[in-house]
């Protein structure tokens, strides 16, 4: 069976793996993700068999990655954990208890599988898979009253496990790929999206926010990348500054087009809907490439 991503992530890239499939390098040696998230274009690398030198997945949430490692070296261990916690999914008290945790003492001193259970048990209780720090890095999303949330699915994560064995998991800023990324490596960005609207940002998986110098930031590295002979791929929302920053005037060689994506992370279910959302690479292959940003539009169911 073909391996999923096992946490709902925010942005995640589930809809848009045909249009970033047909976008990507035809070849390349190693896969760089610094902004893992929920990891679903890695998984759909992999489970094509795109994956010959494995790859680096990294990110900012020292949770996320703690994570990540506890299903690659201790899966059954925690689907353990996440079996008895699933026994309480209903339970609105045991929710908050849960959740609270990193708010007592002697949080730090619990297991790697017990921080993991809870990540993943959270993410599947909370109101809209919503993950959510507040500014003091404490998860504070509510309560989401499912019917009946998925909580574990034991074959997805021994296959997901099996994906992760030779995959190198890091904590740290998405600089840190210049470190690492060499001449014909692939590098996928996906970092929390510009916003469309003074009101639409949500940037807040590590309790801190991601704003217009990260962006300027983030679009140095990949220009610095694209130099250096890597393949470059980034995903964002299609707005001035992205613009801006993604064309060939600030990047040369790039190319870029647009898509068109549902946005369902909104509380309010009149604010979702589709949106435009930019995708850009910095090499030339089967991708349409060649187009200047905004010349081809696609939609994506």
């Amino acid at each position: 069976m073909p391996a999923r991503p096992f946490l709902k992530w925010a942005g995640g890239k589930g809809q848009l793996l045909p249009e970033l499939t047909r976008l990507m390098p035809p070849t390349f040696a190693r896969y760089h993700e610094p902004f893992v998230g929920g990891g679903a274009f890695f998984f759909n690398l992999w489970n094509s068999g795109r994956l010959a030198r494995g790859g680096v997945l990294s990110d900012y949430n020292r949770d996320l990655i703690a994570c990540y490692q506890t299903v690659r070296d201790h899966a059954q261990e925690l689907i353990d954990a996440l079996l008895e916690h699933k026994q309480r999914a209903h339970d609105r008290a045991y929710f908050y208890d849960i959740r609270d945790w990193d708010r007592q003492p002697g949080f730090e001193q619990r297991s790697q599988v017990e921080k993991a259970a809870r990540m993943i048990f959270l993410n599947r209780t909370c109101y809209n898979g919503l993950y959510r720090l507040n500014n003091k890095g404490k998860f504070n999303a509510p309560f989401g009253y499912y019917k009946n949330p998925l909580i574990v699915d034991v074959d997805n994560m021994h296959e997901v496990s099996r994906a992760l064995q030779d995959v190198e998991l890091t904590v740290g800023d998405f600089a840190d790929v210049l470190d690492r990324a060499e001449p014909g490596d692939f590098v996928y960005f996906d970092p929390p999206y510009a916003p469309v609207s003074p009101t639409a940002s949500f940037t807040h998986y590590t309790g801190f926010g991601f704003g217009e110098d990260q962006q300027r930031r983030l679009a140095d590295v990949f220009r610095q990348l694209a130099e250096r002979g890597c393949s470059v791929m980034l995903s964002n929302s299609y707005t001035d500054l992205t613009r801006a920053l993604y064309s060939a005037e600030s990047i040369p060689g790039l190319s870029a087009e647009t898509v068109r994506a549902s946005r369902k992370i909104n509380c309010d279910g009149a604010k979702r809907g589709f949106v435009d959302e930019l995708i850009a690479w910095s090499y030339q292959g089967d991708g349409g490439w060649g187009l200047g940003v905004g010349d081809q539009r696609i939609t994506v169911p």
